[in-house]
């Protein structure tokens, strides 16, 4: 028999995405960028590697929309391959006895399929000797893009920034080319600078995700944060978080999902600004979570700004 055509299915979930938030209000959480590339898009090169891979099929709660589509046509162009996305609800129609109608009622997944599977000895799993890592949250992300950062020296080292003159690096940086950035500027470990992203003179910048056009004015700080796209943050501002990496003495352990209030206040976890945020110059914004199309005017701790 001949070699068959075969696909790879990616399972994408939806859910409510709340965890997700003020990031997902902009993208669809697949096209969020970690490591400088759509998360989405890290599963396709993978897939593509694969020899005589035909096609790609992502399998999940998505609705197709216009940066789906046009995310997805762009990778078929690059990879050569059909990649398409069927988007499904699986739903179960019984009849209820009490009032004789019939009732729908979606099945779960992992706990209604998965589990039945794996009672009857029919789910099977493939032991990678890599990192696997859930991106459940915006601090969820920052670690899988230093995961993902580390790996490029194997699979794509021409993403990683190096020090040519321009700013200092410090560990693993992706710049995307048409970032501006200052050379006193000093960026790493573990840092993503997306398109149009304009950094000052002496910025320090680690631990962190900056998104298309955002704007770091000269010597301000930010650690361990996501700063949205469009976002601007002063001269000599701070913008601070608190890592919620999983025990690096653990070979197995992965990030627990924190609850966002804790003790009668918010987790202290990464910051993280919405797009088109504008934080003044000389202000510190820690342990924050700053929602789209702010203008903040003073410092901020621990807290939600709607």
């Amino acid at each position: 028999m001949g070699s068959l055509p075969f696909g790879i299915i990616i399972i994408i979930q939806q859910a409510l995405r709340t965890r997700f938030r003020p990031l997902s209000f902009e993208v669809p959480k697949p096209l969020f960028p970690v490591a400088g590339v759509p998360m989405l898009q890290h599963h396709i090169e993978a897939c593509a590697k694969v020899p005589d891979m035909k096609e790609i099929i992502l399998i999940g709660f998505y609705q197709p929309n216009e940066e789906l589509n046009r995310f997805l046509a762009s990778a078929q162009q690059e990879f050569k391959i059909s990649i398409r996305l069927e988007s499904v609800l699986i739903c179960l129609r019984r009849e209820d006895p009490p009032c004789g109608r019939l009732m729908s009622e979606v099945i779960r997944l992992e706990q209604d399929i998965f589990t039945r599977l794996a009672g009857q000895k029919q789910l099977y799993v493939y032991k990678t000797q890599h990192f696997w890592s859930q991106i459940k949250s915006a601090g969820s992300a920052i670690y899988a893009s230093r995961l993902y950062l580390s790996r490029y020296h194997e699979t794509h080292p021409e993403r990683l920034a190096a020090n040519q003159g321009g700013p200092k690096i410090i560990g693993d940086v992706y710049i995307h080319p048409t970032a501006s950035i200052e050379p006193t500027a000093v960026l790493g470990p573990n840092v993503s600078i997306g398109k149009g992203v304009t950094i000052g003179a002496g910025v320090r910048l680690r631990e962190s995700i900056v998104l298309h056009g955002a704007t770091l004015q000269d010597h301000c700080c930010v650690l361990n944060s996501i700063v949205g796209w469009d976002s601007t943050i002063g001269k000599w501002a701070r913008v601070e978080g608190t890592p919620s990496d999983p025990n690096p003495n653990d070979p197995y352990a992965k990030i627990d999902s924190e609850t966002l209030f804790r003790d009668g206040g918010l987790t202290p976890s990464i910051t993280i600004l919405g797009c088109n945020v504008n934080i003044p110059s000389e202000v510190i914004i820690r342990n924050s979570i700053v929602l789209p199309h702010k203008d903040l005017n003073r410092s901020f701790k621990n807290q939600i700004i709607l």
